[in-house]
């Protein structure tokens, strides 16, 4: 059944259904309605279980693979910071391209199936890329080209894989499961970037990429072990004109979903480009090596573990809110521009251990909120659409962020990109603000 913009707008506040029956629950602490609770309810569910060990493996090899590629680029460039924003603009790319249509195939096809043909691509990226560095041939636009060709996959896999999460666990468990899913990736980011910095200074880059293509091996068997029959499934959506189109005008009828894009877009374009910019500080600012990078990305990831886990018990006892949105982008803004100014290494790292936890209570209230009040037959198109919106400004953001550390100094990037970000957060609460007192005002009775 497609949800029509009237449909739409009556659903505004109301989660979507899955439209086929849900299997029963596991057992385990329950509240009166039903729902599994705690920090970790969504384990409960085998199919999610299978999902997140392959994932805990996996996403340390992706962490160790991203510094990795960072630190290649940085050297066949002979440390450019623009090269190093012309790769990341290379990689996320294909997301301003094929990230909405991505949403429209995700909502066709079996999405489980559809995920580990996409995994097995990227291990395939993952050990060409390592077969390069350690036969001695990798030349810098052998990394760019591959990096795009990564970017294809990640524009294809993440609006999937993010719409696949309901699947597993269904609608009373999914912001838990996203919480979940950003714990691991986090803890991820602990472990692979300090990994993956002393291990470049023994052993090079190449084994890095190898690593990350063996890892890669975890997602798929766990998506191959799942019980189909336990999914939460929607019915598949039939082949016909007009679909994407369908999907925005979805969106735009819901005023809601509408702020949260915004916000994503400026936030992530311009305020969370620390991924990034990282290696340009540790490098240029700080004058450490590869460890002094790692290091740096793991106090970040400290904050965003944290963050995460603190976000999946809160999930599993109350959904996820705009306000709790709107809060979170003006800390993260506000913090990353003081952090920016902090005068040594020391400081410096330990200001990004609350950056991490805003931003990552930011980023998982907006999907959650995505995910949580969509209807089941458009949220392939819904989550390709904020995949877009949170990605595709990388591009932009890759080179914008290389420009202005070479122009106005390596903490640049923290300094402008925390000013934009709190800025947006504010307009969009202020909008929001003055949606909510116009809907009120219009049911209330006239007289």
């Amino acid at each position: 059944m497609t949800i029509t913009g009237s449909e739409a707008t009556t659903r505004r506040n109301q989660p979507a259904i899955p439209d086929s029956p849900a299997p029963p629950r596991p057992g385990g602490d329950v509240d009166d309605d039903g729902r599994s609770r705690g920090m970790f309810a969504s384990l409960k569910i085998r199919n999610y279980r299978l999902f997140f060990g392959g994932q805990v493996i996996s996403n340390v090899g992706t962490w160790m693979q991203r510094i990795a590629q960072d630190w290649l680029v940085f050297e066949l460039s002979g440390y450019d910071p623009v090269a190093l924003g012309v790769a990341v603009a290379l990689q996320f790319m294909p997301t301003l391209l094929l990230s909405l249509w991505a949403g429209v195939l995700a909502d066709r096809v079996d999405k489980r199936k559809l995920l580990i043909g996409i995994q097995a691509g990227v291990a395939v990226q993952a050990l060409a890329l390592g077969l390069l560095v350690l036969s001695g041939a990798a030349q810098l636009w052998q990394v760019y080209a591959l990096a795009f060709v990564l970017g294809t996959l990640s524009a294809l896999e993440v609006p999937t894989r993010q719409s696949f999460v309901s699947e597993m666990v269904g609608l009373d468990q999914a912001a838990n499961a996203v919480a979940l899913n950003s714990s691991i990736f986090n803890l991820a980011r602990i472990v692979g970037p300090a990994i993956a910095g002393f291990a470049i200074v023994l052993v090079g880059t190449g084994w890095l990429f190898v690593a990350n293509a063996v890892t890669t091996i975890a997602v798929i068997a766990g998506l191959a072990l799942m019980n189909p029959a336990e999914l939460y499934r929607a019915p598949a959506v039939a082949r016909a004109k007009g679909q994407l189109r369908e999907g925005l005008r979805y969106v735009r009828s819901r005023p809601d979903l509408m702020t949260i894009m915004v916000l994503v877009f400026f936030v992530s374009t311009f305020g969370i480009t620390f991924f990034t910019s990282l290696a340009i500080v540790a490098a240029n600012v700080f004058g450490t090596e590869a460890d002094g990078y790692g290091m740096l990305s793991t106090l970040l990831a400290v904050g965003t573990f944290t963050g995460a886990l603190l976000s999946a018990r809160r999930a599993s006892r109350e959904g996820p809110s705009l306000r709790l949105l709107l809060i979170s982008a003006a800390a993260l803004g506000s913090v990353e521009f003081v952090g920016a100014f902090m005068p040594t290494y020391l400081a410096f790292g330990l200001a990004l251990v609350p950056l991490g936890f805003a931003t990552i209570t930011f980023l998982t209230t907006a999907n959650a909120l995505v995910q949580t009040t969509v209807s089941a037959q458009m949220r392939g198109r819904v989550m390709g659409l904020y995949v877009l919106v949170l990605i595709g400004g990388n591009p932009i953001g890759g080179p914008m962020t290389g420009w202005m550390a070479e122009t106005f100094g390596g903490r640049s990037p923290f300094y402008i990109g925390g000013a934009v970000a709190l800025v947006a957060a504010l307009v969009c609460g202020y909008l929001a603000h003055r949606a909510r007192k116009r809907i009120s005002a219009q049911v209330l009775p006239a007289g």
